[in-house]
């Protein structure tokens, strides 16, 4: 559940000045931060970057009476202590309707795709508006893009005006939750009309860029939320034509980013950089968010159904072949038929799925192209409008906690509370299973029965190094064939490595003692980037079997730093358990160990060792369904003989 930092802070003061909200949306916005099970460090993370430290110029106000002043109500909710609550604060204001500056502060931006709008009732569109809106109140604003997806020879209407009608569609949707709005945009694009060509695998370079900044960022601060028309003038033809949707995009990232296609090479460099620095400032694209109605990137694993979070840098390559693969094999017509849009018209299955499968590896080409231009914090998410639009819904049951009456979670507000994907990426995949939504009340295509993905988060990321590689040599016990790796690998930084184990642990490692302990023992390491986070797997042998081996997990480490932040522990484990061991693996944690539930969630199994201060944990599965129960056997032994090799002291 959301701590009461966030929901005590007086976030809207320094946001959009929306009005009074009305009490139907004050209630879905609390449900809906409620229900999105942020931890304090969640909130922590949160709280840093969506406020802002003002200093005091007003007088000595009550705190009690700040609840009016702000945009956020949570009511009864969260109520302080009294004694905190009636103390006076600095607050910057008195009026409610006293205008705050705040172009000296940096936009929070979510730039958010809509494909194939005209298949979105009328009903979910209101939703997915409300969802924005919530956004926009929590203090992400939204510059929203419509993708009618239709480049179809022999069309017989006006593509341009379908596009401009969607638009209008989306911003009155918008209004209706808010009385700042929406507007559309038509006029902010402009491209030279050629052909060129672009040598650079990043899409800095385009024909297409932004026109008018400044009105952008003047709606943005007033409180509308921008709703692009993918059209753009000609310079060439002095007309307006059609953009696909993706291009408009990254034009629009580029100029959020600050980094202008064009650049006269006559001005001063030191000025360029002082001024791409200053825009640069104004804004920060924090979200890349594509509403599609096929839902997330499907998965190869029909377990999986769909990926739950990407990490571009290590594997936007093999998914970008699953989805080819899958295509050439005639895989997954039905599975990855989502809320079906402009492809409805497809008969053919075959057909189905090669559109399907075209239109989610453009997805994810547009987030590899998009997130290259930003910070490595900023991320992107591949939802469903269907699941954008979970502001009222509740499912009847849900299959991940078994309980009844669970209000599903919505992506979008749980992304921008946590910054982590709606589940762990290395939950086993039978914790992570949903229903497919019946959306009875928001979607008549969804309660036909036609699946839809679940939501997938997408970073940038780091590169995750398995040494040995596992496609080239599988992680298997040490023979004369195939020894276990030495300390002298030139693969492996040793000095770094050891800092990681000590920064993550807290403690002082006895090297020499480690090192005599894992010698000719090492299964594999994983390191995720410039050993920000790392695991070390040995081969252990149970007492009673001295030349059985057991894969054992020795050392699971993130840097202090980034413990928390974009999900490293998650991706060394999920790399760990589905690439490296899939058969499975043990460990051991203390039973205090605060990490423990972590554990839990992604364990097939555990149980307290008798007599210790030790809980095991494992991951292959029918542990105690083996004849002779040995694997459990073998899994006490080794968390009981293995000795720790810290410092005393």
């Amino acid at each position: 559940m959301l701590p009461a930092e966030i929901c005590r802070s007086p976030v809207s003061v320094y946001l959009h000045p929306l009005g009074e909200p009305t009490d139907g949306f004050i209630k879905e916005l609390v449900l809906d931060v409620l229900s999105s099970e942020a931890t304090k460090r969640d909130a922590k993370f949160y709280l840093s970057r969506f406020t802002s430290e003002r200093p005091a110029t007003g007088r000595l106000k009550p705190q009690g009476t700040r609840k009016a002043d702000v945009g956020v109500n949570l009511g009864n909710l969260y109520l302080p202590a009294r004694a905190i609550d009636q103390s006076p604060v600095f607050v910057q204001g008195l009026d409610k309707k006293t205008f705050v500056d705040r172009t000296s502060e940096p936009l929070h931006i979510a730039l958010v795709k809509i494909r194939d709008p005209q298949s979105i009732t009328d009903c979910t569109l209101r939703q997915v508006a409300l969802t924005l809106v919530q956004l926009n109140r929590l203090g992400m604003t939204s510059v929203v893009v419509v993708d009618c997806d239709i480049y179809e020879d022999g069309m017989t209407f006006d593509i341009r005006q379908l596009a401009t009608q969607q638009a209008d569609r989306v911003a009155a949707a918008i209004e209706i939750h808010d009385r700042h709005g929406a507007r559309r945009l038509d006029t902010v694009l402009e491209s030279a009309g050629t052909d060129e060509e672009f040598l650079s695998a990043v899409q800095v370079r385009s024909d297409t860029r932004v026109t008018n900044r400044n009105l952008l960022l003047n709606l943005l601060r007033k409180g509308e939320i921008p709703v692009v028309a993918p059209v753009s003038f000609t310079l060439r033809n002095q007309t307006l034509v059609l953009l696909p949707a993706d291009e408009a995009t990254l034009a629009l990232t580029r100029e959020f980013a600050g980094l202008k296609p064009q650049l006269n090479p006559d001005l001063d460099p030191d000025a360029v950089a002082e001024t791409v620095k200053s825009m640069q400032k104004e804004v920060s694209l924090d979200k890349i968010i594509l509403l599609d109605p096929l839902g997330g990137i499907p998965a190869s694993s029909k377990a999986d159904r769909s990926h739950v979070f990407i990490n571009l840098e290590q594997e936007y390559d093999s998914i970008q072949s699953d989805l080819s693969s899958s295509v050439s094999n005639g895989e997954g017509a039905h599975e990855l038929r989502g809320e079906k849009g402009s492809l409805s018209a497809t008969k053919d299955a075959t057909s189905h799925s090669f559109a399907e499968m075209k239109i989610h590896s453009r997805n994810l080409a547009l987030f590899r192209d998009s997130l290259a231009l930003l910070p490595p914090s900023s991320s992107g998410l591949l939802a469903s409008p269907t699941m954008a639009a979970h502001s009222t819904q509740r499912l009847e049951t849900s299959p991940v906690l078994e309980v009844g009456t669970r209000r599903q979670r919505n992506p979008l507000i749980h992304n921008l509370l946590t910054d982590k994907p709606v589940f762990s990426p290395s939950l086993p995949p039978r914790r992570t299973q949903q229903l497919p939504v019946s959306g009875r009340d928001i979607d008549v295509r969804a309660s036909r029965g036609i699946d839809v993905l679940p939501s997938t988060m997408i970073k940038r990321g780091m590169p995750v190094t398995m040494i040995p590689d596992p496609q080239i040599r599988p992680w298997v016990p040490p023979s004369p064939i195939n020894p276990s790796i030495q300390f002298v690998d030139p693969r492996i930084d040793f000095v770094r490595l050891f800092h990681l184990i000590e920064d993550s642990f807290g403690r002082k490692l006895n090297v020499p003692h480690y090192l005599s302990r894992i010698k000719d023992r090492i299964a594999g390491i994983i390191v995720a980037g410039e050993y920000e986070g790392c695991a070390v797997v040995t081969w252990e042998s149970p007492a009673h079997d001295p030349w059985r081996m057991v894969p054992y997990l020795d050392k699971l480490a993130v840097l202090k730093r980034s413990q928390g932040a974009g999900g490293i522990a998650d991706v060394i484990f999920t790399a760990m358990v589905r690439t490296c061991l899939p058969g499975g693996l043990c460990w051991r944690s203390r039973k205090s160990n605060p990490a423990n539930k972590w554990y839990f969630e992604r364990a097939k199994g555990f149980r307290n060792l008798p007599d210790s201060d030790w809980a095991i944990f494992w991951t292959r599965e029918d542990v105690e369904d083996k004849d002779g129960d040995w694997p459990l056997r073998d899994y006490e032994s080794v968390c009981r003989k293995v000795e720790p090799s810290w410092k005393h002291g």
